[in-house]
């Protein structure tokens, strides 16, 4: 287990915006009486920067941002199980680039929809238990992880169907699993958090060859020899609580807890003794008001920025490559008030997406100048 190495001190952020951007509402739509647990731009495929996703109840639906505030409903698929809440959505792709869209949530089955012919490409079955989040590996995008309340991380294959390795057993999560990230650059690399407050890091280098067999496989996938990996080469206590999100910046990690803030660690590892290392805290970015589990941040697609809501129907956008933290904008509407569980940050950062309990999508743009900023 990591330790936080004595005399460290992270540099915390100020809560007093210093009004670097303006950003105003837009558009709220009203997409049905379900809460929205996820919300999420198109980052994979650069036809579709403006194209977000949204899951609530049983229903994935797709939308795309207009000039001027405008939000276009593109399409939306239905799940045959009504009793189905999805809690995760993410992009990703067939090998031939057809884009595809990934959902999860309390039945454990991930569906991939074929966003262009509308329909169900594959049904993955394999997890024991709910799924609270769904990522792409950006580098390989037929390549997506799963992480689910049965304590495990699965990696599947969506042009095949495989499930190729399964991150659980001796080494992995006591708890039910919240999120998981792939590192943006070290293909081998990924990072999970959970109930069991702590930040697991994977590599799946030594099962590389099995990865790469996914895409040739001719036989049934349920035939596929799945590999456990069952020992991350580190583990993190950053947080006293549950862990809720994670996210890689470059080799540092930001991860959230129920606590009130996000924080970025660099996590410092012992080649020779993998699980081992230290922890060096370096930032800590304050987010009042989000002291319930399962609300998640989102990031630009340079990382740039990162935008969370709380339980309040508040955003904080805070800017990623300063230090101290700063932060850019503090945004509220009277009329939002139901918390927010995922927010999207469009492809430069200029549009923030939020997605609420009460069913409801709020669109922030980004304005000029400070008079007709929604600021509170």
């Amino acid at each position: 287990m990591a330790k936080t190495p004595v005399g460290c001190e992270p540099v915390v952020g100020s809560l007093t915006p210093s009004r670097k951007k303006e950003y105003k509402v837009t558009n709220r739509l009203q997409e049905g009486r379900r809460p929205l647990y996820a919300v999420v731009f198109n980052f994979i495929d650069s036809r579709f920067y403006n194209v977000f996703a949204t899951v609530g109840g049983n229903r994935v639906t797709v939308y795309r941002c207009m000039e001027g505030g405008t939000i276009a409903v593109l399409q939306s698929y239905v799940d045959e199980d009504k009793e189905e809440s999805f809690y995760t959505v993410s992009w990703a792709c067939d090998i031939d680039r057809t884009p595809f869209l990934v959902a999860g949530g309390i039945n454990g089955i991930i569906r991939v929809i074929d966003a262009g012919k509308e329909k169900i490409h594959k049904s993955f079955v394999g997890h024991g238990d709910s799924v609270n989040e769904i990522r792409t590996q950006t580098l390989k995008p037929s390549l997506v992880v799963s992480a689910s309340k049965d304590e495990s991380v699965r990696l599947w294959n969506v042009h095949t169907g495989i499930c190729i390795l399964i991150f659980a057993g001796a080494g992995g999560h006591r708890n039910e699993v919240l999120s998981v990230d792939f590192h943006p650059s070290d293909i081998y690399r990924i990072a999970s958090c959970g109930m069991d407050n702590t930040v697991k890091i994977w590599s799946m280098k030594e099962f590389w060859t099995y990865v790469e067999k996914s895409f040739t496989w001719t036989d049934l996938p349920s035939k596929f020899p799945t590999k456990y990996v069952q020992f991350p080469i580190f583990i993190a206590s950053v947080h006293t609580n549950y862990v809720d999100c994670t996210r890689w910046l470059g080799d540092f990690v930001l991860s959230k807890s129920v606590d009130n803030e996000i924080v970025l660690w660099d996590p410092v590892m012992k080649e020779q003794s993998p699980g081992e290392g230290t922890v060096d805290i370096l930032l800590k970015y304050p987010v009042l008001e989000c002291d319930i589990w399962f609300i998640k941040f989102s990031c630009d697609f340079h990382f740039n920025a990162a935008a969370i809501g709380n339980r309040e129907g508040k955003i904080y956008v805070w800017e990623l490559q300063s230090c101290p933290p700063v932060l850019i904008a503090r945004l509220s509407h009277p009329q939002s008030k139901s918390p927010i569980r995922q927010t999207a940050m469009s492809f430069d950062g200029s549009t923030i997406l939020a997605g609420c309990e009460d069913g409801t999508i709020w669109r922030w743009d980004a304005v000029p100048s400070a008079s007709s900023s929604g600021q509170g």
